[in-house]
């Protein structure tokens, strides 16, 4: 039977990351395109790693006090015009429904592009008393924002994700829950995903629709651009007073409750590829990979092979290890190939030889490094290496971004230094029509804000006195 060839052509990844993560994406078998534009499916292989993230942030969240619920996807139109910023920033992305049940609706309603409005009712009926605070929930849901341009994971008109939000008695509860959130995405991408992040308050054109004050946390990818991964924000009273959520307080007054709500969505997956990924393939942190080890028997039509490659696999397996035996029929080399494409981070190898000598081959995806290990403690010795490889990624990738944060004192030296893919550091006003003129100008946008500005600091663009210190780069 002729083997069929495995596809190993990826565009350059130094040359061009953009077209490098559509190739890999697919090829290894994360995602496929939806039949509408704009959509994806997520494949077994991406869906376990968003599992991964879930079940994360899941024992996180309830440290903090978060329960899980669900709340319905449509939404009355009126609820999201009850906030007029709110439903400005997302009227050309959400979608409407007309038509149901064989008959034109009184009332439009949109299907989510996030949850403040319904949920925001619902809080205004449970909560009527200080007793009842602080009220904290998430989801986890799909929403729809009608992108014009899209990307599966990292901009997709359908998505999975979680959405938090939550009500406070006091200004500085709310302010607390912001950061506390903020805190715990940082703590997942740096002990989950291996991606270091930039973190801190978003500029006053780049908050969310609505909020007082939004936070977020952005990876820094391999060609110097930004994702941002995750954002908590502080809305003060604005969406308490639009869904009249009151509360009898202790001293008997009648008071509007102070809200947060906070997010991370499939973008991380996207992210994690990104970040990671190399001119073979995607390399997964081991926290996340849905295969962690791969066996590969050598010679596997011969005796006792596949047998000591079992009993391998239940070794590992035994001690919590995600492994997997792949005794398929394609050769030895189209399995190395497939394996390091989808960014298993550990390959072993067994063949007549090894089981002589009592020992097992082993590959390490994030240095190529092949070594002999001794069968006896295995275990023991995978786990080691699982964990050395996890750190060894996020290792490497703190220090891309560290040697690729520049300072920059014009708008002529960030645009160079962002075509030379870097993320730049600058002084700006903080006018909103400034920053609108630098992304009009140039495509780079405020990331977040570093710093406030105390001394005599310049705007890079319009040379006014300086109100804070932030990244810069342009964005997926």
């Amino acid at each position: 039977m002729e083997e069929k060839k495995f596809v190993t052509e990826l565009t350059d990844i130094n040359c061009d990351l953009s077209q490098w993560y559509t190739d890999v994406i697919t090829k290894t078998d994360l995602c496929d395109y939806g039949p509408v534009k704009g959509t994806m499916v997520i494949k077994p292989y991406g869906y376990e790693i968003w599992e991964h993230i879930q079940d994360f942030l899941n024992v996180e969240f309830k440290k903090h006090g978060v329960k899980n619920a669900y709340f319905p996807m449509l939404i009355p139109e009126s609820f999201l015009k009850k906030e007029a910023e709110h439903v400005e920033g997302f009227a050309p992305e959400v979608a409407v429904v007309t038509y149901a049940g064989g008959q034109e609706l009184n009332e439009k309603l949109i299907i989510r592009p996030t949850s403040e409005t319904i949920i925001g009712e619902m809080y205004s009926k449970w909560i009527k008393s200080y007793r009842d605070l602080p009220m904290i929930m998430n989801q986890w849901c799909n929403v729809v924002r009608w992108e014009k341009t899209t990307r599966p994971f990292l901009r997709t008109s359908e998505f999975l994700w979680q959405e938090g939000h939550t009500v406070q008695a006091t200004e500085q509860d709310a302010i607390n829950n912001t950061m506390e959130m903020l805190e715990v995405y940082k703590k997942m991408c740096r002990e989950l995903l291996a991606i270091p992040v930039l973190s801190g308050k978003k500029t006053e054109r780049e908050r969310f629709a609505g909020a007082v004050s939004t936070y977020a946390i952005e990876a820094v990818l391999r060609d110097g651009k930004c994702l941002q991964a995750g954002t908590s924000h502080f809305l003060g009273q604005n969406f308490a007073k639009s869904a009249n959520i009151k509360f009898l307080d202790k001293d008997g007054q009648l008071k509007y409750g102070y809200t947060t709500s906070f997010g991370v969505s499939t973008r991380l997956i996207g992210a994690v590829v990104m970040v990671h990924g190399d001119e073979r393939g995607i390399k997964l942190p081991p926290r996340i990979a849905p295969i962690q080890a791969v066996i590969v028997p050598i010679a596997q039509h011969k005796d006792g092979v596949l047998e000591n490659a079992q009993k391998l696999y239940d070794r590992l397996n035994r001690v919590g290890i995600r492994v997997f035996v792949d005794d398929r029929e394609q050769s030895a080399g189209w399995k190395f190939n497939e394996w390091e494409m989808k960014g298993v981070p550990v390959r072993l190898e067994l063949g007549p030889r090894d089981i002589e000598n009592d020992v097992v081959t082993v590959v390490r995806r994030d240095t190529h490094e092949k070594l002999t290990m001794p069968l006896k403690d295995i275990e023991k010795s995978i786990a080691t290496m699982l964990d050395e490889i996890q750190e060894n990624l996020y290792q490497m990738a703190l220090s891309y971004v560290k040697d690729n944060s520049k300072v920059v004192n014009s708008v002529d030296e960030m645009v160079k230094m962002v075509a030379n893919r870097h993320v730049t550091i600058a002084c700006h006003c903080g006018d909103i029509a400034c920053e609108q003129a630098l992304k009009d100008e140039t495509g780079i946008q405020s990331r977040v804000i570093i710093e406030d500005c105390h001394n005599d600091e310049k705007c890079v663009r319009c040379g006014k006195k300086a109100k804070y210190k932030a990244y810069f780069a342009k964005q997926y």
